[in-house]
């Protein structure tokens, strides 16, 4: 076994490679960008060596320096984790050029599996079916018009040489197909270096499952079964699970099989994954092959018991696979959500910020593979991902209620994320159910919010939480000014049962307490309806908050601005003004400023780089009308016009970086 191995990466999964190196003995260490000096994943490691600036194209990028300081720092290996140059056939062949071992598969497999219209052909002289394509790339798009002439629409423009999702469109008509074509292959140059665009026929409403890899220097090649990944947006995945309902076990081994025999033909070493859709009628097609460790492999882990990245090493070392595919045995459910630095609500761009509070969810049966901490910086110049929380139970409905309540407890403050969004998805009825498919998310949701009202139940279970924290609050306050009152946090008994009155919107709801805080027991009632409620035995004025609500727990996310509350409780977010009887009834003779004015400034809704500006000063413009492209964490977002208007001025140009909520341009009022 190596004695010490360089971490080609960062983050989150540079802790994860930390955590199994531990483990085994291994010692570890990492390269930081001046960006990362302050994350966990330094100051956890072995040793640590600055690498450049934060740009990755200046550090996480840069070949020599990387391979430098490993054998600087007199390393046998190196492990590029995923992203960066993870799938680079010229980082690996220069890696093992250097003496050094790469932890993944050899640069002929990476070079030969990465290029996707290569990739298709190994797949179809094996009898893996395929997506009916084109068969060559195209440059220009006058060439793929010609292509598509012969093909039925919708189509799919797919990077040649690309992954991950990243520089794809899907394009529904003919004159859609040379802009889609110009988009793609602009991301394709910048992310991939490479310009080359391949058509293949769209298959609509389809769910995307993938096969866990493990081959060794002996030629032994096993599968650890699948993961579903069909909930995505922008072909990214957000939520994986394993094993996916869509599979019977004759299904599952079919498809397992043919993975197995891919890998098989291509001389496959280390840890892969082949990827499939699949359709309707449970016809399944091959996608690509990822040849790297995947971020969704923990939900493997759960129910193997098995450690993907020892494994990884093991085989890097020389050493035999220690299992035979009959030895793989399954136990339980997993599902993992990812944790980005992201906004929902306007389609997903990335945030920044610095984490000024930070508390993981804990419990039995969850795991947290995070990269931060409080007092963490996320900025533009890497992937949006903080986190993955993933929970496992001994069937999909108990990882599901597992994965809830953590997500409820999961604490973030500092920017914005994706917690809330991740958590409606999996607490929808439609993802419980198991109605999958990579158009999940464009289906049940709408500007990051789910297009069904949450249950009453929920929405009371919120209100109960709220109100026992304000009441606790005043009750604390009257106590204060009690003389002989002592004792913080307790209260006596109380005389008269409380009432509040709760505005959520233009709702008002009622809710009266009996009980108190000094015996924890409380009966509620929201608008006539009873609950039994156990509060903590601790003062319970805090962010994070834990209810026993007719004997089963929940966890809740609180906000405070005096009688203003705003919870967060499985995807549901509301803003809850509470008042006593008399401050409920002089409320309604409190001035409120209700003007509305129509914005005239378009602001820019992330911070990154401006790409690409299309109008000027003068111009007519409608609403929807591209006008911006902004580069931010490895991705490009076209901003629109809000309204139809006249510009007044215009106040960034192409190359120039902005921050979020910076003002772009003015319409003529």
């Amino acid at each position: 076994m190596f004695e010490k191995i360089l971490i080609a990466n960062r983050g989150e999964i540079a802790v994860r490679i930390i955590s199994t190196c531990k483990k085994m003995g291994v010692r570890t260490v990492v390269i930081y960008s001046e960006a990362d000096s302050r994350l966990p994943f330094v100051e956890q490691a072995d040793e640590a060596a600055l690498i450049g600036p934060a740009p990755a194209s200046d550090s996480y990028l840069v070949k020599e320096k990387i391979i430098g300081i490993a054998l600087a720092h007199k390393c046998q290996a190196v492990h590029p984790g995923y992203g960066f140059l993870s799938e680079n056939p010229v980082f690996a062949r220069m890696t093992t050029e250097a003496g050094l071992v790469f932890i993944g598969p050899g640069p002929e497999a990476i070079e030969l599996l990465g290029d996707k219209m290569a990739s298709k052909e190994l797949a179809e002289r094996v009898g893996v079916p395929v997506v009916p394509a084109c068969p060559e790339p195209f440059s220009q798009p006058d060439d793929a018009l010609r292509a598509a002439a012969e093909m039925t629409f919708p189509l799919l423009l797919k990077p040649a040489a690309g992954g991950g999702g990243r520089g794809m469109r899907i394009v529904h008509k003919e004159e859609d197909l040379t802009p889609a074509f110009r988009a793609c292959q602009e991301e394709a140059v910048k992310g991939f270096s490479d310009d080359r665009l391949f058509l293949e026929q769209y298959i609509t409403n389809p769910r995307h499952i993938e096969f866990q890899i493990l081959g060794d220097n002996q030629g032994n090649i096993i599968h650890l079964g699948e993961r579903e990944c069909s909930i995505q947006r922008r072909y990214q995945k957000v939520i994986e699970e394993s094993p996916s309902l869509a599979l019977d076990p004759s299904l599952r081994s079919r498809m397992g099989g043919l993975a197995c025999d891919l890998a098989r033909e291509a001389g496959y070493v280390n840890a892969g994954t082949v990827e499939f859709i699949l359709d309707r009628s449970e016809n399944f097609y091959f996608l690509e092959m990822n040849t790297r460790l995947q971020v969704e492999h923990p939900v493997t882990e759960m129910v193997t018991g098995l450690d993907l990245v020892e494994l990884q090493l093991r085989i890097s070392a020389g050493e035999p696979l220690p299992l035979e595919q009959e030895d793989v045995s399954f136990k339980g459910w997993a599902v993992e959500a990812r944790i980005c630095a992201e906004n929902p609500t306007r389609d997903f761009f990335p945030t920044t910020g610095i984490v000024s509070r930070y508390a993981a969810p804990r419990g039995k049966g969850i795991r947290v593979d995070d990269g931060i901490a409080a007092g963490s910086v996320v900025t533009v110049h890497y992937d949006s991902m903080l986190s993955k929380v993933i929970a496992v139970g001994r069937d999909r409905d108990e990882a599901i209620k597992k994965l809830v309540r953590a997500l409820n407890g999961y604490h973030i403050e500092g920017l914005i994320t994706n917690i809330d969004f991740v958590n409606a998805v999996v607490d929808h009825p439609a993802f419980s159910g198991g109605k999958l498919s990579t158009d999940f998310i464009s289906e049940h949701f709408q500007d990051g919010l789910a297009r069904i009202s949450p249950d009453q139940e929920k929405v009371d279970h919120m209100m109960i939480a709220a109100v026992l924290v304000y009441h606790n609050r005043q009750d604390l306050v009257r106590q204060s000014l009690a003389p002989m009152s002592a004792i913080v946090g307790r209260t006596s008994g109380l005389r008269e049962m409380p009432r509040y009155m709760v505005k959520i919107g233009e709702e008002v709801f009622s809710v009266l307490l009996d009980g108190d805080s000094e015996n924890r027991n409380w009966s509620i009632k929201v608008e006539g309806k009873t609950y039994h409620v156990v509060t903590p035995e601790f003062e319970f004025y805090r962010r994070r908050l834990k209810l026993l609500i007719d004997e089963t727990s929940h966890m809740f996310r609180l906000s405070y601005d005096e009688n203003h509350i705003r919870v967060f409780f499985c995807g549901v977010v509301r803003l809850l003004e509470i008042y006593s009887p008399l401050e409920w009834r002089l409320s309604k003779y409190m001035l409120r400023d209700l003007t509305e004015r129509e914005e005239n400034e378009l602001r820019c809704p992330m911070p990154g780089l401006v790409i690409e500006v299309t109008v000027g000063k003068g111009d007519d413009v409608h609403k929807g009308q591209e006008m911006f492209m902004i580069e931010s964490m490895k991705m490009q977002s076209s901003i629109a016009s809000p309204r139809d208007g006249r510009v007044e001025s215009v106040f960034v140009t192409a190359g120039q970086t902005v921050e979020s909520d910076q003002v772009l341009m003015k319409f003529i009022a």
